[in-house]
């Protein structure tokens, strides 16, 4: 089994994102300066440690980690819109690195920008700017394709799945609803045998986040695979959510992802979720939208390492070929999904890892 685990590069200061009053934003003033507005609320979750991730030594801590806790992959988030990247500093330390060789890594196309000022304040206009979205055509997706292989897959440690490059998008749906059926299938083809004609190997693409509507279209136009990111709160449910009784639930789910998509379905478990912290709180009042809804409360390592354990079991017996176990996050701190050592529960979360890898 082999134990994946995203990173999200949202700790430095990037031009690109400013907080309300104009200022380059660095997402730890937003977790630093959290606060609770709800009794069983967790705020503000404390790292034991702050970095500047485009800093080696931040990439070099987290390697540590890694290696000593039983993470065998990193997955780096790329933003690329039609050759615009941004939040990029993170990989490039971790690819500077002289120990970054000890651990494989993969990049996950974030097919939607980052929000640009944070925090949200208000309720009104639309979820995500239309700004976010992500558009893309034959010829920007072999350019991506070309710019990921020559800079990633071409590493000897890049992360395969038998002897494909893994090759997860984010928001898989929109990239279906953006192209069209026929046109994605095409266009995947043709990335297909770009690489091949040039000496590389081929992709186990991964559509996260599968929408129902598109569920009989990722086998088709030529996905591997189905996964989510973060697949742990109720989006339409109470206010307030309590992870154990979430844990059941999505496990319960699981085996339905793959026969309704005909694809196998890899498992990724959160240690909770809070996006609070992204949200300027005017009063106690949850406002049931992101980032301020839901809730999700009684987290705990505990809580976690059973969750593990689940997807450990499933993946073992659905996925013989490629047992994968995806984790979101390893630092998504700001969401409340993080594995690094917080004030709280300081190693647990880690631990819980270590334990899972252990009983195989």
């Amino acid at each position: 089994m082999y134990i994946l685990t995203y990173i999200y590069p949202g700790w430095h200061k990037e031009p690109a994102r400013k907080n309300r009053d104009g200022e380059i934003l660095n997402e730890w003033d937003l977790v630093l300066n959290a606060r609770s507005v709800l009794r069983e609320q967790r705020q503000p979750k404390i790292p034991l440690f702050i970095y500047d991730d485009s800093d080696v030594k931040a990439a070099e801590y987290q390697i540590d980690l890694a290696m000593e806790y039983g993470i065998d992959c990193f997955i780096y988030c790329l933003y690329w819109s039609r050759g615009k990247r941004v939040l990029y500093k993170p990989l490039e330390a971790f690819l500077q690195s002289k120990l970054n060789t000890k651990i494989k890594f993969a990049v996950m196309w974030a097919n939607r920008m980052p929000r640009g000022i944070l925090p949200v304040k208000g309720v009104r206009g639309p979820l995500i700017h239309k700004g976010r979205f992500v558009y893309t055509d034959r010829d920007d997706f072999l350019r991506l394709v070309e710019f990921v292989a020559k800079n990633y897959f071409s590493r000897d440690n890049y992360f395969k799945v038998g002897n494909k490059y893994l090759f997860p998008i984010f928001d898989s749906t929109f990239f279906l609803r953006d192209l069209g059926t026929e046109n994605t299938r095409l266009i995947i083809d043709e990335a297909r045998r770009f690489l091949v004609s040039n000496g590389y190997c081929d992709i186990f693409l991964m559509a996260l986040n599968p929408a129902p509507a598109f569920f009989s279209e990722y086998k088709k136009v030529g996905f591997d695979a189905v996964s989510h990111y973060v697949w742990l709160p109720d989006w339409k449910g109470d206010d307030i959510q309590r992870y154990g009784e979430l844990v059941l639930r999505r496990q319960s789910e699981w085996k339905s992802f793959s026969e309704n998509t005909g694809l196998s379905y890899f498992p990724s478990v959160s240690p909770g979720w809070d996006a609070t912290p992204r949200g300027f709180l005017h009063s106690d009042k949850i406002k049931r939208r992101y980032p301020f809804y839901p809730v999700v409360v009684g987290e705990s390592p505990e809580g976690f390492r059973k969750f593990l354990s689940l997807a450990r079991k499933f993946t073992l017996k659905e996925n013989r070929n490629n047992p994968l176990l995806f984790i979101t996050s390893m630092n998504e701190w700001s969401e409340g999904h993080y594995l690094e050592p917080d004030r709280d529960f300081g190693y647990g979360f880690l631990e819980a890892v270590k334990y899972v890898r252990d009983e195989l």
